[in-house]
């Protein structure tokens, strides 16, 4: 019988050989010491392990083995250094049995490889550092791949993306356990917004060819030299100096998308960094992109990016002096 949300007192924080230290620490900084403003119960946390790992460049004694996940309530899988190496035998077991034994189960960055090997993102969506997700999706063909988001919440079963939305997830599971005050609580102490609008299409680069006798190589700097043109398939194709439909073909090997989608992403792109480093109106940004209006821009930023352009500009702009931290 799975526990209750109001149960999930006990955290089992696995540690193996590989893991790294960043998504760790997370961990243990949200679900260790308590806040100020708790006054009833705490998690517990617990170390778990089968015996002295490193971890990044430190070595780290366990507090209990493996086998103390199946008495937890929720159990944390950190990142896995080594994706192209299987997650060792006993950690998956010790996981799955985990599951099976009741226990909310969640992955930070890329130790969902460690969730999918224990079959439990099977017909599940999940994410992962946006730059292994499509290896995670390769190598699990059952688990539904979501590259877009910051993290996945299957009621007991969560998967993180990369890095700093390890924390995102912890901090949504204290929301979940213990309500927003608590949360904001927690949020405020480490001086980090409480909740994160949008996805992971926020920080992924754009990808262009590094070969310079790639076909499309001298295009592409062209392209976003112009970036303020309505420029047309048949334009880059006449640029290249290639037909429209071998145009295609080569945009499709090189960036996996077609030479609008491409284009399109290149002006978010553009947008992005014009809201983060300028104080141009949305109108104007638009111009600048070959967006044309405020309207088409707004609609292409948020559906991509995940928030409004306004909402990016409040949380990536540079501003003139510090930000007050949080009391």
């Amino acid at each position: 019988m799975l526990r209750t949300i109001t149960d999930m007192v006990t955290v089992a924080l696995v540690v193996t050989d590989g893991m790294l230290h960043f998504e760790l620490a997370v961990a243990s900084e949200v679900f260790g010491p308590a806040p100020a403003a708790v006054t009833g119960p705490w998690y517990d946390l617990a170390v778990c392990g089968s015996g002295a790992v490193r971890v990044g460049r430190f070595r780290l004694e366990p507090d209990h083995g493996l086998d103390r996940l199946r008495h937890a309530d929720t159990v944390i899988v950190p990142a896995w250094g080594d994706v192209d190496e299987e997650p060792p035998a006993d950690l998956v077991g010790a996981v799955r049995a985990a599951h099976e034994a009741g226990a909310r189960v969640a992955s930070l960055c890329t130790g969902a490889f460690v969730l999918a090997a224990a079959g439990l993102l099977d017909g599940k969506r999940a994410t992962t550092h946006w730059a292994h997700t499509d290896v995670l999706a390769a190598r699990y063909p059952r688990v539904a791949v979501d590259p877009d988001v910051l993290y996945v919440d299957n009621g007991t079963v969560l998967t993180s993306a990369g890095k700093a939305a390890a924390l995102d997830l912890c901090l949504h599971l204290v929301r979940l356990d213990h309500g927003s005050s608590i949360a904001n609580a927690v949020a405020r102490r480490l001086v980090v917004p409480p909740h994160r609008a949008g996805g992971q299409a926020q920080f992924v680069a754009v990808p262009v060819p590094a070969r310079d006798d790639h076909p499309l190589a001298a295009l592409f700097p062209w392209v976003i030299e112009r970036l303020e043109h309505p420029l047309t398939v048949a334009d880059l194709a006449r640029q290249a100096r290639m037909s429209s439909r071998n145009l295609g073909r080569h945009f499709r090997a090189a960036t996996g998308t077609t030479p609008l989608q491409w284009m399109l992403t290149q002006r978010i792109r553009r947008a992005q960094e014009l809201l983060e480093t300028t104080d141009d109106s949305v109108e104007a940004i638009a111009t600048a992109t070959g967006m044309g209006t405020a309207t088409t821009l707004r609609r292409h930023f948020h559906r991509t990016v995940g928030v409004p352009p306004d909402t990016y500009r409040r949380t990536f702009r540079d501003t003139k002096g510090p930000e007050p931290a949080y009391a």
